[in-house]
């Protein structure tokens, strides 16, 4: 059976909630990370809605990739769809990532689904501050999540401009 791997780009990378064999940092194309999901649970309400990550179209991104054990793949699947699917913003879909070791593989993702009311949008630096700052979820603070996964990415070294250019802003309030 071909192996089973799971791209992660925001908090999955450092808290996947699943067991894996391998866990690699990888590069997926197509897409990059953005702060462009209105969130309306974890991290938000509908009357205050914060902001998390999706992959939206263009570009590429920096990310980590599980290799799950094939007797694994059913019940990962579906801890994924209860975690990721909660108001259908992401489209579940698997797409080549390119591997740190150089190997191409097919990975389970989710990416945002542009028609969705939840999807924000290409948002300026001021503008997504505004809306992290102050909007609280069932999952704590928005600014707590968007610090936190700048810390998370820079432990692995990885570079996301505009998201730290958001924590900057956040950080000077």
């Amino acid at each position: 059976m071909d192996d089973f791997w799971v791209f992660g780009y925001g908090s999955l990378m450092w808290r996947p909630g699943f067991d894996h064999e391998e866990s690699r940092q990888a590069q997926l194309f197509g897409y990059h990370r953005a702060l462009c999901v209105r969130s309306f649970v974890h991290r938000g309400t509908p009357d205050r809605p914060g902001l998390v990550l999706g992959l939206d179209r263009g570009g590429s991104c920096h990310g980590v990739a599980f290799r799950v054990r094939p007797e694994d793949r059913d019940r990962v699947t579906e801890y994924l769809r209860e975690r990721e699917l909660v108001t259908n913003v992401y489209l579940e879909t698997t797409r080549k990532v390119r591997l740190d070791d150089g190997r191409d593989v097919r990975a389970l993702t989710y990416v945002v689904d542009r028609s969705h009311t939840q999807y924000a949008g290409a948002l300026s630096i001021d503008d997504a501050q505004l809306q992290v700052s102050g909007a609280v979820g069932q999952s704590g603070p928005n600014e707590e999540y968007v610090i936190n996964t700048v810390d998370h990415l820079r432990t692995l070294r990885i570079r996301d401009h505009h998201l730290e250019a958001v924590v900057h802003r956040l950080n000077a309030l």
